[in-house]
């Protein structure tokens, strides 16, 4: 799935009118376009403002230890002659005291043996291009300008150097709320992004662009017009430490969500980091993990085939084509109730009641969830307060849910391809290349003239201004539609000839058209960078967008028999 547009664009659009439909008790951030949105408060953390905690068992045994320290130093006495001694003492020859061994290193590594191979590693390079807000480094362009350009605010896709086809060769990337995971074609994973709760899985603690206060006001000394003072070590893509990893794995896929990452290998097992939020705040990354900064794996999960990614939930399908979700359920995206007393539960993946043996694929919305049988029949299950799971009943009430996965009938005339969830919209497109729409209109999200839509497929407010699409619909103008991407309130949709066309909320030019207007109808991105480019993958997060492309650069060798 485009992972996950999981963080609430920043710019409001102001005189919208108010909506019939209310927001889910659960949410408190504010979503675009002004009716109210469900997802929790994820947009406040800023690239670099927080650090790595101190593990705590390491602080204890440090602290035991020093109390250990001052405990023999108490104990020893100094010699004195106080007491005569009954006999001359016999002095002995000295012992020499025993050599120290160095401290062994620690090897984190999980003690596990390999599995065999149930997934197949992806190898197509593929070029990166970014577009969107980037203050918080989620474009990966580093701090710094480059060639003029600003590493922020970028308004059509950019070729991001920093991922560079020859010289990196990403092949599969996913963007969380304001981070994102790249695997690469020599099995590493980078990240980048805000890592305020560990969500990138290393250490990016910077202390620069602090003011030297010993300098006077009127010092020579000029500012590096250059520098844009974002964290270099969270704003440039950097590999996470093969330690945590098992001897030998071998990588196929990685996600994001808002604050948290997983990787699926090539032998059935994940591994994560970071944490999941609910409306409360932090939530955890397991029942005893509260923030998980380095990978774990997760060894409940075995035999995986594919994971997909909500804001802060997760679903993973199995080779018996059964699914398991965690995270937070406050939606009922998990598809079980959740209880607050035990609301600790929804971290520890668990099993989803769809039918047996016939589940293919899985794709999330920030808080929905979808799962597609073997027929192109599409489940469908969580937030529905927008219409947005496409079940029909309760959309626009308040806090309407789809508590367990149901069938989607309005979808039965299609056989669906590809699906995806945005923050309160849903895209697909079926076998015949028809792009597929419904959910939230305000903000253009299902890019269809809400002019055109009626009571028989759609929700009023009282101003008679369409607000919901509650019937998925076939938009026109588009055809031949292969593969969808959603953010939070934009979209994307890629034809069969590499042509992508975009959407919806661009207040911080995440639809990549270059505007920060409402792009109301799938339009056609065509700029330098990708014109002539065939792109073949889209992802999009709370702020910032990217395209995949394949590639014309050669990859860089070593000089030995051709090898990278």
């Amino acid at each position: 799935m485009a992972p996950r547009a999981k963080a609430t664009a920043s710019t409001a659009k102001k005189g919208a009118a108010a909506a019939k439909v209310t927001k889910p008790a659960a949410s408190k951030a504010a979503a675009p376009k002004k009716a109210a949105a469900s997802k929790p408060a994820t947009t406040t953390k800023r690239a670099g403002s927080a650090k790595p905690t101190t593990n705590a068992a390491a602080s204890k045994k440090r602290k035991a230890d020093d109390e250990d320290e001052i405990d023999v130093a108490e104990t020893k006495k100094p010699k004195t002659a106080t007491k005569p001694a009954a006999k001359p003492a016999v002095k002995k020859a000295a012992t020499p005291a025993p050599e120290k061994k160095p401290a062994a290193v620690e090897d984190k590594r999980p003690r596990i043996a390999i599995g065999k191979p149930i997934n197949d590693v992806p190898t197509k390079v593929l070029d990166v291009y970014v577009f969107g807000e980037g203050t918080s480094g989620e474009l990966g362009l580093g701090s710094r300008r480059v060639d003029g350009k600003k590493p922020i605010d970028v308004k059509r896709p950019r070729l991001n150097a920093n991922l560079s086809a020859a010289d990196v060769g990403v092949v599969q990337l996913s963007c969380g709320g304001m981070h994102a995971v790249a695997l690469t074609r020599d099995n590493k994973i980078l990240t980048w992004g805000v890592n305020d709760q560990g969500a990138l899985g290393r250490d990016t603690t910077w202390e620069g662009n602090l003011r030297d206060m010993d300098k006077s006001d009127d010092s020579d000394s000029e500012d590096d017009e250059d520098d844009t003072g974002i964290n270099p070590r969270e704003s440039t893509p950097a590999a996470v430490s093969e330690e945590y990893f098992a001897e030998g794995t071998k990588f196929v896929q990685v996600i994001a969500c808002d604050s948290a990452s997983f990787v699926l290998t090539e032998d059935g097992r994940v591994y994560g980091w970071g944490t999941f939020r609910s409306s409360d705040g932090i939530l955890g990354f397991t029942e005893k993990i509260k923030i998980q900064y380095t990978p774990i794996l997760l060894p409940s999960l075995k035999n995986i085939t594919a994971l997909a990614s909500g804001a802060n939930h997760i679903l993973a399908l199995d080779t018996k084509g059964s699914v398991s979700a965690w995270g937070s359920g406050q939606q009922n995206q998990l598809g079980r109730r959740i209880i607050e007393r035990n609301k600790l539960s929804s971290l520890i993946p668990q099993g989803v009641g769809l039918p047996r043996g016939k589940i293919v694929k899985v794709a999330c919305g920030s808080y929905h969830s979808f799962a597609l049988d073997k027929d192109g029949k599409v489940w469908g299950w969580g937030l529905n307060n927008f219409g947005e799971v496409g079940v029909e009943g309760n959309a626009g009430e308040d806090n309407a849910v789809i508590l367990r996965p149901a069938k989607i009938t309005l979808l039965e005339d299609h056989a669906i391809r590809c699906i995806d969830g945005g923050g309160h919209h849903t895209v697909a497109c079926n076998e015949k290349g028809e792009l597929i729409t419904w959910g939230r209109v305000d903000g253009s999200q299902v890019g269809i003239d809400p002019s055109t839509l009626t009571e028989e497929n759609a929700i009023f407010d009282d101003r008679k201004t369409p607000r919901i699409l509650v019937v998925p619909t076939v938009v026109p103008g588009i055809s031949d539609v292969v593969s969808v991407a959603a953010g939070t309130d934009n979209s994307f949709a890629l034809t069969e000839d590499g042509k992508v066309y975009s959407w919806g909320f661009s207040s911080n030019y995440q639809t990549g058209q270059g505007t920060i207007d409402d792009v109301e109808k799938p339009t056609l991105i065509d700029n330098t960078a990708i014109r002539g480019k065939k792109i073949v993958g889209a992802g999009a997060g709370g702020q910032f967008s990217v395209l995949l492309g394949e590639t014309d650069a050669a990859p860089k060798t070593n000089g030995v028999n051709g090898k990278h």
